[in-house]
C-alpha cells in the first residue's frame, strides 16, 4: 500500500507526495473540474515547480470525484470573453500542453470519469493513460463553436492516426473507455475502485527506472527524427550518452545487469 507523506493544496490542484518517488496531482474544481484560466495557470505552475525540483517525482494526474476527470475548457468563462481574451486563454493552454510534453519523469493519467476536450489533450501528453470503465471521452468543440489547441490537434493525429482523429474531432460524439482504448487514447481500462491504485503502482514502477535514461528517452520520443538534421541527432546522442554514463542510478542499473 502506498504511504502518503504529505500533501499540498493549491486553489484547484492538490498534490499528494507518495512513497517511492511518486506524487498524485488531483484537479479539484467542482462540479466538473473545468479548466478556467486560473486552473490552467495553476496546473502549469505546479508542473513547472515539480519538474525543476532536485527530485522530480513520477506523477499521477487525476480528477476529484467520480463523474469528471476534466470537463475541458470552462464554457461559461469562454463564452463571456472577447476574441482577445480567447487568444490569451489559448496561449495559456498551449503552455500547459508544452509543460506536460516536457515533463522529464513518468506522467500517468488516471481518467476517473468524463474526459472532455482539453481533458483529452492533457491525457494524450501523458506517458500512460489508465481509465475507469465508466470513463467517457468527447471532443465537443465542433458543437460549441470552439476549437481545441493546434498543439492538441496535432497530438491527437500523431497518437490516434488521421481517421480516428477525424472521427473524434469532426464528429463531436462521445466514446466509452473500451472504444477509447481501441483508438489509442487509453492504454488500460480498470474498474473504478482500482483506478488510482493501478495508476500509482505503474508510476511507482516507472519511478524506479534510472531518471536520466527516462528523461533522455522522453526527449528523443518527442523529437521529430525525420525532420532533425543528422548532425543534430549526433549531438543529442553524444550529450545524452555522456549524461547517462555519468549518472549514478544508470550506472547502478548497468552494474546490476552485468552481475
Amino acid at each position: 500500500m502506498t504511504t502518503t507523506r504529505h500533501s499540498t493544496t493549491h486553489n484547484v490542484v492538490h498534490v499528494s507526495d507518495e512513497a517511492h518517488g511518486t506524487a498524485v496531482l488531483t484537479l479539484d474544481r467542482p462540479p466538473a473540474n473545468a479548466l478556467s484560466n486560473a486552473a490552467v495557470r495553476e496546473l502549469t505552475t505546479v508542473l513547472d515547480t515539480l519538474a525543476d525540483g532536485p527530485d522530480a517525482p513520477a506523477l499521477v494526474l487525476t480528477g476529484a470525484g467520480g463523474r469528471f476527470f476534466c470537463a475541458g475548457g470552462d464554457l461559461k468563462e469562454a463564452g463571456a470573453r472577447d476574441a482577445g481574451s480567447m487568444v490569451e486563454r489559448m496561449t495559456s493552454f498551449h503552455r500547459l500542453l508544452h509543460t506536460l510534453e516536457n515533463y522529464p519523469r513518468p506522467l500517468i493519467c488516471a481518467v476517473n470519469g468524463w474526459c472532455v476536450g482539453g481533458g483529452i489533450e492533457i491525457a494524450l501528453f501523458a506517458d500512460v493513460v489508465y481509465a475507469s470503465s465508466r470513463a467517457r471521452f468527447v471532443f465537443p468543440e465542433i458543437n460549441h463553436g470552439l476549437l481545441p489547441a493546434a498543439k492538441g490537434i496535432a497530438r491527437v493525429r500523431t497518437v490516434l492516426g488521421d481517421r480516428a482523429a477525424r472521427r473524434l474531432l469532426l464528429g463531436g460524439e462521445p466514446v466509452d473507455a473500451l472504444d477509447a482504448r481501441a483508438v489509442g487514447i487509453v492504454d488500460h481500462v480498470v474498474e473504478p475502485d482500482g483506478l488510482l491504485a493501478a495508476a500509482t503502482a505503474h508510476a511507482r514502477a516507472a519511478a524506479a527506472k534510472p531518471p536520466a535514461v527516462f528523461a533522455a528517452l522522453k526527449r528523443a520520443l518527442r523529437t521529430d527524427g525525420a525532420a532533425q538534421h543528422a548532425e543534430a541527432q549526433l549531438r543529442t546522442t553524444i550529450a545524452d550518452a555522456r549524461t547517462v554514463f555519468d549518472d549514478p542510478a544508470a550506472r547502478a542499473a548497468r552494474e546490476a545487469w552485468h552481475d
